[in-house]
């Protein structure tokens, strides 16, 4: 039985891999929503089998898909703990949901939670998301996403932090899976930043107490330096000690940088279509 009063919303996109896994995870939940992209595998028998609430809408940005499942579903309870199926709440981090949510002065809407990525059956405690934290419970009725890609959680309220994390799997669909993710997320992501750096930069933000809006700053300023997938390699694993991590770590790094020169190749070419010239 959910003592939390806390729905689970789960976003889903040919997901029979991890689902089950998801699932399991929050399996104290009695109000479990499956906001499907229609789904061609057994993403739906898997949802409905373990007695999840099944809805579908074509997918157009991830914003747009997590403010739909947000606003056009009814849940049980007045908290939702949002999911990738690629994720997993580990025992201690349900436990730390309970108790904040129990407390009567609670006057928090949003909680930034951390996370643990898993790569190649190794926990990156270096240079995965460990310095990132990302909003995934919230208070309906008082939060809203924004960006259509690596999305942003905003709150009229009060933001708290959680000190346990969820994990991360992000290669359990196969390394296929996660190239044509990455080819798919750097073409949107190069659209945000060309949209984004039209504007000046903010450069309050970047000496904010807030780390979400401080870590969103520095990326406007990361995409201005020349030569910036190298500079991400040498970042995250050297200053952020990323060879700690072994073996895992290398390849993590390697392929961090992969995909931002993937999105600066794509910032290239749209510029250059623009003004009608050949690749």
């Amino acid at each position: 039985m959910n003592h939390m009063g806390t729905s689970v919303l789960i976003l889903t996109l040919n997901e029979e891999a991890n689902l089950p896994g998801c699932l399991e995870s929050v399996g104290w939940a009695d109000d479990i929503v499956v906001f499907d992209s229609y789904s061609t595998d057994r993403t739906e028998e898997i949802a409905r089998a373990a007695g999840a609430r099944f809805f579908q809408r074509r997918f157009d940005d991830y914003a747009a898909q997590r403010n739909a499942a947000l606003n056009d579903v009814d849940y049980k309870y007045p908290w939702v703990l949002m999911l990738d199926a690629d994720e997993r709440i580990t025992p201690e981090l349900a436990q730390e949901i309970r108790d904040v949510l129990s407390r009567s002065d609670n006057d928090v809407t949003l909680y930034r939670i951390g996370r643990k990525d898993m790569f190649f059956g190794r926990c990156l405690r270096h240079c995965g998301s460990v310095q990132v934290w990302f909003g995934r419970l919230g208070r309906l009725g008082h939060i809203s996403v924004h960006r259509a890609i690596h999305e942003e959680y905003h709150t009229d309220g009060r933001v708290g932090y959680l000190q346990a994390r969820f994990v991360h799997y992000p290669l359990n669909k196969g390394l296929d899976h996660w190239f044509e993710r990455c080819n798919r997320y750097s073409y949107m992501e190069a659209a945000a930043l060309i949209r984004e750096t039209q504007d000046a930069l903010p450069w309050r933000q970047i000496l904010t107490r807030d780390p979400v809006m401080r870590r969103k700053a520095l990326k406007q300023l990361a995409y201005r330096i020349p030569c910036r997938p190298l500079l991400v390699f040498g970042y995250v694993y050297l200053l952020r000690a990323g060879f700690l991590d072994g073996l895992a770590g290398l390849r993590y790094c390697i392929l961090r940088s992969v995909y931002e020169y993937m999105i600066d190749l794509k910032v290239k070419e749209h510029r250059r279509r623009t003004k009608g010239l050949p690749l």
